[in-house]
């Protein structure tokens, strides 16, 4: 049927600006800018003069929809769509190879979300027997869990957990060396009689926040709670003074010392 304008006058085959934007999903205001930046014009022309899209017209602005879902600017496609054959199929392309790039981006994002999400459920993107190989037989796969459960909507899990995503076996045999080698020399300082408040007792408070903060950013204020613990919980008391008898007791006058020398009042610190 030959379209009729709103003002009754006959027009030649095509079709109105609003019948287009329905067929094509866009706005009338989009196809009133690509007309005025010479995107697509309208062709063809009502007896009265009103502009009207022609089917060649129509294919046009499927090319451009086509190109705008690669993301390719508005000022790129008019130059793809009027270039010769040969350019525009070269320029075409290059655009598939950056597009191959990008999904493969996006693939690595996907795959790091996931890892993620799973280190945010698990705690530890290790099997149970992966676990007990790396961090010794003394090491009980359901800490993590006990964990996740306890600490699982804090801030610290959060960032544990993105930490954790990115971590191999390797890795974590890494921490767990280093980590073994602090526990001893806190064992030899104890024995050797190192007091708190002394430039290696300090320097191996800063050791030990540092071996925290593999896991989550450890404030002087947040590593004086966590050495409350070592002396209040039963489980790290038992842990540290496996070491050295008084290791944990000791641990904890060291890390408040440490805090004092930084500005934090062991006696009002809070976890923050």
């Amino acid at each position: 049927m030959t379209p009729r304008p709103a003002d009754g006058t006959a027009a030649t085959d095509g079709l109105t600006v609003g019948a287009v934007a329905s067929v094509a999903g866009v706005t009338v205001r989009t196809l009133h800018h690509w007309d005025a930046i010479g995107l697509v014009r309208p062709s063809a022309r009502t007896t009265a003069g009103y502009r009207l899209y022609t089917a060649a017209d129509v294919a046009r602005i499927h090319r451009v929809l086509v190109y705008r879902e690669l993301d390719v600017p508005l000022d790129r496609i008019a130059d793809l769509l009027d270039a010769p054959s040969g350019d525009a199929t070269e320029s075409l392309r290059r655009q598939r190879d950056q597009l191959r790039e990008r999904i493969l981006r996006m693939e690595r994002m996907v795959a790091a979300l996931d890892r993620i999400v799973e280190a945010r459920d698990t705690g530890i993107l290790l099997s149970a027997e992966e676990q007990v190989a790396i961090f010794g037989a003394q090491w009980r796969p359901a800490w993590v869990a006990e964990a996740r459960e306890r600490w699982g909507e804090t801030g610290q899990w959060a960032q544990y957990a993105e930490r954790a995503a990115g971590r191999t076996a390797d890795d974590w045999r890494s921490i767990t060396t280093d980590v073994e080698a602090l526990n001893a020399d806190l064992a030899a300082a104890r024995r050797a009689g190192v007091r708190p408040g002394s430039d290696e007792a300090n320097a191996l408070a800063e050791r030990h926040r540092a071996s925290i903060g593999v896991y989550f950013d450890c404030t002087h204020s947040m590593h004086v709670c966590l050495g409350r613990r070592y002396t209040t919980e039963p489980g790290f008391a038992a842990y540290y003074d496996g070491f050295e008898p008084g290791l944990a007791g000791w641990l904890r006058d060291v890390i408040d010392a440490n805090a004092r020398a930084h500005g934090v009042d062991p006696e009002s610190a809070t976890w923050r």
